[in-house]
């Protein structure tokens, strides 16, 4: 070999090595979702029809793991001792990853340390509804029938530290009355109740009550997003009674905490991909879910912060005790 062209060769070999040694690109199997609901519930719907969208993106296939139980502790559990290795995330909900850190005296995963935010997918709004033959025509007669008569008004929610539960007692505090809580398991027992006038008024996630509001069998008061919705333009938001109001649950998609940050940055923009397509936007909304069609990681990271100031106000001023 002449020197010149050993030296040339010689020359590539540095640059042959690093193409060698270059990391394969992501993703080069299935991505897995794990989830703290169990299938057929809400968030699984959703997570389910994302994971979709979103294989047809990567040429790979994206599976979903139900972990239900414990309030969403086993769920966030589990992916939080994930790998971080860019093929698990947890598609969260706002209880795991903020209201559980106030409503819990100990928690076996630390929702800010143990995770890095992705991106925000959908707000999920609620409502508050009464009967079709119920003599409440908005909520100001609501409110001015638990005023005249404390206690007197009862409304069917999940709980009291669940969203539609503190909703529900935030409303009663702004509004200077008090409200009859009745506690249900299933939304749709609330529902039926509702119907077959045992309560008064309901207040539960927007996508468990459309059908009903649709149909005529129900009435709704008011929905606790910001500004009206195009599906419901009748219906009053909340801020319209109480300005500045707005209470929406949420879902997102997390890493484990040292996932590469390429990675999550590419999920991220992929994410927006999906979410600014308007057939996807209209499918979130109809399973109850407003798709947000643009938030980058550090958005979303100052999204996470602002969340947990708020809840934690909420929850304070709401009186209720970590346990």
């Amino acid at each position: 070999m002449k020197r010149r062209d050993f030296a040339g060769a010689a020359l590539l070999l540095p640059l042959a090595g690093a193409l060698h040694a270059q990391a394969p690109a992501w993703p080069q199997r299935p991505v897995r979702f794990i989830l703290s609901q169990p299938a057929g519930a809400g968030p699984d719907i959703l997570a389910r029809y994302i994971g979709e969208q979103l294989a047809r993106l990567w040429n790979q296939g994206v599976v979903v793991e139900n972990r239900p139980g414990g309030q969403n502790v086993i769920g966030a559990q589990a992916a939080a001792r994930s790998a971080a290795d860019g093929y698990t995330f947890y598609y969260a909900t706002t209880a795991a990853m903020v209201t559980n850190a106030f409503t819990f005296k100990a928690l076996p995963y630390d929702p800010v340390k143990d995770f890095a935010p992705v991106r925000l997918v959908g707000r999920s709004p609620f409502v508050i509804a009464t009967s079709s033959a119920a003599p409440f025509k908005d909520l100001a007669q609501a409110l001015a029938a638990a005023k005249a008569q404390p206690g007197a008004v009862t409304i069917g929610t999940e709980g009291p530290k669940t969203f539609s539960g503190m909703l529900a007692d935030s409303v009663a505090v702004k509004g200077g009355v008090k409200l009859n809580h009745v506690s249900y398991t299933k939304g749709p027992e609330a529902i039926q109740d509702l119907i077959g006038g045992r309560i008064q008024l309901v207040c539960l996630p927007d996508a468990a009550l459309t059908a009903f509001i649709k149909s005529g069998q129900l009435r709704a008061l008011a929905i606790s997003t910001a500004q009206r919705q195009p599906d419901m333009p009748n219906v009053p938001a909340l801020a319209e009674t109480f300005p500045g109001f707005e209470y929406t649950g949420w879902n997102g998609l997390f890493a484990p905490a040292g996932t590469p940050a390429d990675v999550v940055a590419r999920v991220n923009r992929d994410l927006e991909t999906v979410l600014r397509q308007p057939e996807v936007a209209q499918r979130l909304q109809t399973l109850g879910s407003l798709a947000e069609p643009k938030m980058s990681v550090p958005e979303f990271e100052a999204f996470m912060r602002g969340e947990h100031e708020r809840w934690r106000e909420v929850i304070k001023s709401l009186g209720i005790t970590a346990e």
